[in-house]
């Protein structure tokens, strides 16, 4: 199927055409033919799978049939980031419309937002907090709003937002058309969808799967050689760009500072920075001024780009589905793309709750020159259980070598030349799986 059979607006099918889409990805094939004709929806759909274009394009498409200069259309997104996104994905294909759109969120001054606003716009992309604020000053009027998005509902719901989201729905004319889109449908979500949608179709796009463009990989080791660990693999492996989560902010800052001092180039992202520093972060980390860029799961909501090709998670996330979400930041757009996740013996549950998600057993590796024996630091006891394993699963009076144990598809990662030393301590909860890799 190609996008002519949408029949969208000539100046929308030219901006496809001059974008470079083929052909529509499963969400867009579905969602676009319901949004032309007005149905409410709820979209199940991971990171990367085109939901933006797939509510953006026939958005536009409405817009140039009824002219008129007043908002028309307002997005909720969950972060600063988010927004700025979706305004620039607006932007593109709306180019040659005429239709303005305006993004209005917190943590910069608000005159800009009010000017813009006031110049007039169909589309507020917008941040549930500094929305409510400027319709409180009667800046923003709602009263010709034909649609409402909210995207990432799960990450709203996450982030506190549901009281805000209902606080905006009842300012919302009643007659509307309505689109929700999450990655999973927790109850909330579900019950948040039955109040504001109006007979809604659901569609569903992978969800609940990783993207099936991403390769995965789990390296076991102990918790303070994770730093060491994930530089080294960095150094031996052929990337473009390099997503690595953290679980909270000051790891983000104390990982990227240390890599840094290591000659990285790198950067980070986390709730505390000034707006300034995020944008200098994700700038430069699209331009290619950062080839590392790290960043706690909230933090990296807005980032679409499509040439990341390895993410890496330093800690696991608290849940599967924001491993998904982890993920589908590499293997955008089709490409292809690798998954590193660094686990300690902690991480065994959520790992195996992963490993049936994906349907398959996520292959262990061993750096293969890596000092796994390194002791921790003096008061910090040792990750696991007292019993002790080597990196190939075997009890430590068995030392010996390991094999670099690589998949078939690793970007160029070249192991070292010389062999590894004795094995790690303490890695138990990795046995079996280990041993189902060295036999490979």
């Amino acid at each position: 199927m190609s996008f002519k059979e949408f029949h969208l607006h000539p100046s929308i099918e030219s901006a496809i055409r001059r974008i470079g889409y083929n052909e529509p990805t499963p969400i867009q094939h579905q969602a676009i033919p319901l949004i032309l004709h007005g149905k409410d929806l709820t979209g199940l759909a991971q990171t990367g799978t085109g939901k933006t274009a797939a509510f953006v394009l026939p958005i536009l498409d409405r817009l140039l049939a009824v002219p008129h200069r007043q908002p028309r259309v307002l997005i909720l997104a969950p972060t600063r980031e988010l927004a700025e996104q979706t305004h620039e994905a607006i932007g593109v294909p709306g180019r040659d419309t005429g239709l303005k759109s305006v993004t209005v969120y917190g943590g910069v001054s608000k005159d800009p937002q009010i000017q813009k606003l006031r110049a007039g716009a169909e589309i507020i992309v917008a941040c549930p907090g500094r929305l409510l604020d400027l319709a409180d000053q009667g800046v923003i009027p709602f009263s010709d709003l034909k649609i409402l998005v909210i995207d990432e509902a799960d990450r709203m719901l996450d982030m506190g937002f549901m009281p805000d989201i209902r606080k905006i729905v009842k300012r919302l004319p009643a007659t509307r058309q309505t689109l929700l889109f999450s990655a999973t449908m927790p109850e909330d979500i579900q019950k948040l969808a039955t109040a504001i949608l109006h007979e809604p179709v659901v569609i569903r796009a992978g969800e609940g799967k990783p993207a099936s463009t991403v390769a995965h990989a789990v390296y076991p080791v102990e918790p303070h050689l994770k730093t060491s660990l994930l530089m080294k693999l960095i150094e031996r492996t052929k990337t473009e760009s390099i997503l690595v989560f953290t679980r909270t902010k000051h790891r983000t800052t104390s990982v990227a500072a240390k890599m840094k001092r290591a000659g990285f180039a790198v950067a980070s992202l986390q709730g505390d920075l000034s707006q300034n520093r995020r944008q200098d972060a994700i700038a430069g980390f699209r331009d290619g001024k950062y080839r590392i860029l790290v960043a706690t799961d909230i933090a990296a909501r807005g980032i679409d780009i499509t040439r990341i090709s390895h993410v890496i998670n330093y800690d696991m996330p608290d849940t599967v589905e924001a491993f998904t979400h982890r993920i589908g930041r590499a293997g955008r757009a089709e490409k292809t793309g690798d998954a590193f996740t660094l686990a300690t013996p902690q991480d065994r549950p959520l790992l195996s709750s992963i490993e049936s998600v994906l349907g398959k057993q996520i292959e262990r590796r061993i750096l293969e020159g890596f000092d796994y024996a390194t002791p921790a630091p003096s008061g910090i006891r040792p990750a696991g259980s007292t019993r002790s394993f080597n990196a190939c699963g075997s009890l430590n009076r068995l030392p010996g070598r390991c094999p670099d144990v690589q998949g078939a598809r690793s970007h160029g990662h070249k192991p070292a030349s010389n062999g590894a030393r004795n094995a790690p301590r303490s890695l138990d909860g990795f046995p079996r799986q280990l041993r189902s890799a060295r036999a490979k």
